[in-house]
């Protein structure tokens, strides 16, 4: 069987869909459409659709992962963000190297989801 694929997008859930859509621009995604119910990101080449539903056990156990060129310089822009006081909820962990190859920040945004922002090893 041939899909004939071309891109692969999630959907991420969002208690408040406004704060979500807050904080998913102040990372640096791009809205590219949204409307009251849905928004299009674009993070690097991928995209992503942020929805206005919100389940606790699928929030807490969704997550993304997604490249990055420094992923130390993202944990101080983010404790920045959390620092700000403007997403309350947000959380940044410090940079931990992973067995598999990459230094990750880890990020949990405003509904919970998990984000891993993985600095890859050169080789």
């Amino acid at each position: 069987m041939d899909l004939g694929a071309g891109e692969l997008r999630t959907f991420v859930p969002a208690q408040d869909f406004a704060l979500s859509q807050a904080f998913y621009s102040a990372l640096g995604c791009e809205l590219e459409w949204s409307d009251d119910s849905l928004a299009l990101f674009r993070v690097g080449a991928s995209r992503f659709y942020l929805q206005r539903y919100y389940l606790k056990e699928w929030a807490e156990n969704c997550a993304l992962h997604i490249s990055v060129q420094d992923a130390a310089a993202c944990h101080a822009d983010i404790s920045a963000l959390v620092e700000s006081g403007r997403f309350p909820t947000v959380r940044v962990a410090a940079p931990k190297r992973e067995p598999y190859g990459a230094l990750v920040t880890y990020v949990w945004d405003p509904a919970g989801v998990l984000l891993h922002l993985a600095q890859w090893d050169e080789g």
